[in-house]
């Protein structure tokens, strides 16, 4: 960090009405956590071999590659070390920020990042205790990743190709990729890095297809890594961004594994054949729900990254003024870039604490599970899709947003915002496509109308729509409590417009999918009202909860970003309200008035609030926000490293442009 800090930016932050540091424990998680945190970065971002002297664009792709291997393996063996001696003592698997400082050392990703999520976790939730003590032993060669998706079929996991069929003779599932569409197609890791595979596949015995499985596959050699005979895999070029991990393909030739390579804690295939179907149909798919939950956080923690540069930048950026006879002024008191920008501290934090709110319910469900009890799955299942499809969509949004308010030094490279949308926006489609989540989503709101409507009893996260059958919403009222009821209602009267839809098709004879599919557009509009209800009431609730724990200023602030929040949505929506509340036009102009006065509320904190996220510049890597604020001085010295700047004229000229220049004279 650089001993001289701009001027505007000290002002800034002694104008701050909070404790930054409080904040800074409260979204860490607590005091100890930092602690932990901060020691995990002063260590790693000390280590030298993990910084480059040329900026990763200016390297080819193959360098790209070959540079995040080198600091993937380093991260690898830490981190290892780190969890054996820290995982007992603390909540590590809870969302936590310490291993964000990865965002810093490889600029774009770790190749090794499924290997770490994808691949572990469901080996330790779903295979058995037999293999997890084959499996994850310390010593375990294994480097894995996680194939499901193909090259012919991505959301629709019935249409997955890829065949498992048990050879009763030999004991062992025969593999193979029946056609081009077959190939998997997307695995980070699997080009070149995974020695193993957790494949997605569907289980044949006796010519009966019992439908789709996890199994575990070498693919390469331990000990050279060339690929095994029957292994065609590869990785699948460059794409928007991700270039560091190299995402590939692999089809097999009938590749046979041993049949405990099945993964076996929810069923099994007995020796002689025998099917021992899983208690639900929905276990299988656990782990995916578990990395949709955490990357909720993820995307929070993301859309604070561009926060951060925008706010400190458009509060160091001088452009303009309001007042005549006065200097130009910070471009972050102009209301429109408060407008674009303080949503996006807002929604940072509301992705953190919904992220938090579905880590819990996650982990008491599946506490559930191992009792025996499944009742809460459908659910669990039902919040982790649509929450992942609008939050995902939400930081993608508002990432591009602060991008924009950066003008032209947002579009470069250095500024980092264009690496974090590319890392951002592919949340949309990864780990479940937006569309197909919140039509799944769709359906268990159509089953809980049904029972809405049948007086059954109902989950408390649906509850609303036996209200808004009762019309028990009442009044509307311009508070944070009634803005709630009032999405509560959008959401319950978008799942009736929807369900009435798909009952009429039914009644004209059309077949159940055709009827869902004509309804489709109807349906995943239910389903992101759905999840915009979840975010306020949940975003609102436990803000208020956590305001009687820290002291007075800080609590105020928060809940200005809670309301803030509310608002901001109860605008963007004002339409849907009108329909389905009985807000009037002169609520939404005060609700207008209302948010400037929670925006001119908002900016003395600014800079203060996105000081508490707390992220290094190491972490950050942009020239725009890092927080001495030498925006400049950062934009001149990245521009110098650029290799067009090595030579006063470039050899281009000699060879390309003078002989032509010449013609043209003559």
């Amino acid at each position: 960090m650089s001993a001289k800090i701009n001027e505007d930016l000290i002002r800034e932050r002694k104008n701050c009405t909070f404790d930054v540091q409080e904040l800074i424990h409260i979204i860490d998680g607590g005091e100890e956590n930092t602690m932990q945190r901060k020691q995990v970065e002063n260590f790693v971002l000390n280590q030298k071999e993990l910084w480059d002297d040329v900026p990763e664009e200016y390297l080819s792709h193959k360098e790209r590659y070959e540079n995040a291997i080198k600091k993937a393996s380093f991260i690898l063996n830490w981190f290892r070390e780190f969890n054996r001696n820290n995982i007992e003592n603390s909540d590590l698997r809870a969302p936590s920020k310490i291993y964000s400082i990865q965002e810093g050392i490889f600029r774009n990703i770790n190749p090794l990042l499924i290997h770490i999520g994808l691949f572990w976790t469901p080996l330790k939730n779903q295979a058995s205790a037999e293999q997890q003590a084959e499996w994850l032993k310390p010593d375990s060669k294994m480097i894995g990743t996680y194939a499901q998706t193909e090259l012919g079929h991505g959301s629709y996991l019935k249409g997955i190709e890829t065949t498992a069929t048990f050879d009763p003779q030999t004991d062992e599932f025969i593999l193979n990729s029946p056609q081009i569409t077959s190939y998997k197609w997307w695995p980070g890791g699997l080009g070149k890095t995974a020695n193993s595979c957790l494949v997605m596949a569907q289980l044949y015995i006796n010519g009966t297809c019992h439908g789709l499985h996890l199994f575990l596959v070498q693919i390469r050699d331990y000990e050279t890594h060339e690929p095994l005979p029957g292994i065609a895999v590869g990785e699948i070029g460059p794409k928007m961004g991700f270039n560091t991990a190299d995402n590939g393909f692999l089809g097999f030739d009938n590749y046979r594994i041993p049949r405990t390579n099945l993964l076996m804690r929810n069923v099994q295939v007995l020796r002689d054949g025998t099917y021992v179907k899983p208690k639900h149909s929905k276990l299988t798919y656990e782990s995916m729900v578990l990395t949709r939950v955490t990357l909720i956080t993820d995307l929070g923690f993301q859309l604070s990254r561009a926060a951060t540069i925008a706010v400190r930048y458009s509060a160091v950026r001088h452009q303009s003024q309001i007042k005549s006879n006065e200097p130009e002024c910070q471009i972050l008191d102009f209301v429109t870039q408060q407008h674009k920008l303080f949503i996006s501290i807002a929604s940072s934090h509301a992705l953190r604490v919904i992220g938090l709110w579905m880590w819990n319910t996650h982990k008491k469900v599946t506490a559930d599970i191992q009792k025996g009890n499944m009742d809460e799955l459908p659910e669990l299942h039902a919040l982790a899709c649509c929450l992942k499809a609008i939050c995902s969509r939400d930081a993608v949004c508002l990432v591009e947003q602060c991008r924009l308010s950066c003008g032209g030094n947002g579009y470069l490279m250095s500024s980092n915002l264009p690496q974090i949308y590319a890392n951002t926006t592919a949340a949309i489609i990864y780990e479940g496509e937006y569309t197909v989540l919140l039509l799944q989503t769709a359906r268990y709101l159509i089953k809980s109308w049904k029972s809405a409507t049948e007086h059954k009893a109902l989950p408390p996260n649906v509850a609303y729509l036996a209200d808004f059958i009762e019309r028990r919403y009442g009044q509307w009222q311009n508070s944070p409590e009634g803005i709630i009821r009032g999405f509560k209602a959008v959401a319950a009267g978008k799942t009736k417009t929807a369900y009435d839809t798909l009952q009429r098709y039914l009644k004209n004879g059309r077949e159940r999918e055709e009827a869902w599919n004509l309804t489709s557009v109807q349906l995943i509009i239910a389903s992101e009202a759905y999840a915009r209800s979840l975010l306020c009431d949940v975003f609102w609730r436990e803000t208020k909860q956590l305001s009687t724990t820290v002291s007075r200023n800080l609590a105020t602030v928060l809940e200005q970003l809670a309301e803030l929040y509310l608002v901001y949505w109860a605008l963007e929506k004002h339409g849907d309200l009108l329909l389905y509340s009985t807000i009037s036009r002169d609520d939404i102009d005060a609700l207008q008035e209302r948010y400037e006065e929670l925006l001119a509320l908002i900016r003395p904190n600014a800079v203060g609030l996105v000081d508490a996220f707390d992220i290094r510049d190491e972490v950050l890597c942009s020239t725009l926000g890092a927080y001495d604020g030498r925006v400049y001085e950062r934009l001149m010295e990245e521009a110098s490293k650029s290799p067009l700047n090595t030579e006063v004229v470039n050899e281009s000229f000699h060879k390309y442009m003078r002989p032509v220049l010449m013609k043209n004279k003559l």
